[in-house]
């Protein structure tokens, strides 16, 4: 039996990048994935390719930011599968916002934040009175180390959504362990998940990279996958007395 057999997960900003390698570590570990993301074109590529493999999957174009959206997400996996047991909060990220002060405007911080923050507070308001209901679930946030302490590729706007989602992780946490509802976070550092990430890495110089890499007791950048087998464990049964949270999935770099 799979970990997480017949398991239904949702997993925010998901058709590609880190969220797709999360939904994939997910469906081999035996749950049912819900595919939400802004690309209608890469989620058609994303469901495609889960059926493929025998996925039983749901695609659906969803921003998290909009309240709207979130309450009809609930509402259509609801219809085709009665519950929601697992929740991960992925999308987000800089979202090709600057990352220095001068040149970050209101519009930036707005987007980081909406998207990163807010969105991950709507999904969680609609989907704890699910588990509540169904006796309980886990719901795990995408944080990274600049939640608690500096960014290496994004500004402040980053910094301090990633923060507040830790802080949002904590009090959901205590308020709903008694339902056996557990929140966790999970807290990477560089991943290379998309060419944004890639050319914002190969803009730092090779000095900058070797210095960085140098503050990693693991010398290498982390891959999806490894991030995505974090969040796999905060999922399933293995972590069932761990909860409030902020996983560092970091090869030591963020060493308290």
């Amino acid at each position: 039996m799979k970990r997480l057999q017949d398991k239904v997960a949702v997993i925010t900003g998901s058709a590609q990048g880190m969220g797709y390698a999360i939904a994939q570590a997910l469906f081999q570990e035996g749950a049912k994935i819900v595919i939400t993301d802004i690309n209608e074109e890469a989620i058609g590529k994303a469901v495609a390719h889960f059926q493929q493999e025998g996925a039983d999957v749901l695609g659906l174009r969803m921003d998290v930011s909009s309240k709207a959206a979130v309450v009809d997400m609930v509402e259509q996996v609801v219809s085709r599968w009665g519950t929601i047991d697992i929740l991960v909060n992925n999308a987000g990220g800089a979202l090709f916002t600057p990352h220095r002060l001068e040149e970050i405007e209101e519009k930036d911080w707005d987007l980081v934040v909406n998207v990163n923050l807010k969105g991950a507070f709507f999904t969680c308001q609609q989907v704890i009175p699910l588990m509540v209901k169904n006796g309980g679930g886990a719901i795990i946030n995408m944080s990274a180390l600049a939640g608690h302490w500096k960014a290496s590729l994004a500004g402040v706007q980053y910094t301090a959504a990633k923060a507040g989602v830790e802080g949002l992780t904590r009090q959901l946490a205590n308020d709903w362990g008694k339902d056996n509802i557990r929140v966790n976070a999970v807290a990477p550092t560089v991943t290379m998940t998309g060419d944004r990430i890639a050319a914002l890495w190969d803009g730092k110089g090779k000095a900058k990279q070797d210095q960085i890499l140098s503050q990693i007791p693991l010398r290498r950048l982390s891959e999806p996958a490894e991030i995505a087998s974090a969040i796999v464990f905060l999922a399933t049964d293995e972590s069932s007395y761990i909860t409030g949270i902020t996983l560092d999935v970091c090869g030591g770099r963020y060493l308290r």
